[in-house]
């Protein structure tokens, strides 16, 4: 037996979050009974719908990353009718969704599946998966980067420390290689902002050992098993 939630993830149908929204919106059922948050059911033995459909369990999982532009949003639709990632993953005959978020403004790598149990995995913070990005800056840099590699407070959390690399100085600012290994609402942008830095563009280049390297904005590929492996061991952060 086993919570409805995880079930529907699991099998590809929708993130958990998405499938507890399914759940108390009376869209899914356990043999004809309309399934309650926190329900458990057995795959193999009871009568499982979404949306008067019975659940597939035999999905064909998809695991690819993308390289997002600045200008598109992080979320399978969008009430207000901007551009969103699934914009540029349509050719795709599959349900797909993102595996964590990149703001509207921020570009690179994104990673999208319709495997629930892979994206619980790198998502979750016992993953040890350092994000690593390539932020522009403007401000006076030198001064500052002893502060960002220290643990901060951003919205009344304390988030960890963060592994900063100066890769260039600029004429009014620096382009910085920031990892971290959590990943709060505009995360990198309130740490540089809290210490008088203004972010210019930033674009994530790698999660865990998966590098974005050169693949072209808009575009997207499928991850090798080796990255999949990669991605789904869990192991400790190397923040130093």
């Amino acid at each position: 037996m086993e919570r409805l939630q995880k079930i529907l993830s699991a099998k590809g149908i929708c993130s958990r979050r998405e499938a507890e929204k399914l759940i108390l919106d009376g869209r899914v059922s356990v043999n004809g009974v309309t399934a309650e948050l926190g329900q458990s059911a057995d795959i193999l033995a009871d009568d499982i719908k979404v949306d008067d459909e019975f659940l597939s369990f035999t999905p064909e999982h998809y695991y690819i990353m993308l390289n997002k532009p600045r200008g598109y949003i992080t979320t399978a639709s969008d009430d207000r009718g901007r551009k969103t990632v699934m914009d540029l993953v349509s050719q795709l005959d599959v349900r797909l969704y993102p595996v964590g978020r990149l703001d509207m403004e921020s570009e690179g790598l994104l990673l999208m599946t319709n495997d629930g149990n892979f994206a619980n995995i790198v998502t979750h913070p016992s993953s040890g998966k350092l994000k690593t990005y390539e932020v522009k800056v403007s401000g006076k840099v030198s001064d500052v980067i002893p502060t960002l590699k220290e643990p901060m407070m951003v919205d009344d959390h304390l988030v960890k420390a963060a592994k900063v690399k100066l890769k260039e100085e600029t004429k009014n600012g620096a382009i910085l290689e920031l990892s971290i290994v959590q990943g709060r609402n505009r995360q990198i942008r309130k740490m540089c902002g809290n210490v008088g830095l203004e972010v210019l563009s930033l674009k994530r280049i790698c999660i865990g050992d998966v590098k974005l390297g050169s693949l072209e904005p808009g575009k997207w590929r499928y991850l090798t098993d080796s990255e999949i492996s990669s991605l789904t061991s869990v192991g400790a952060s190397s923040i130093d």
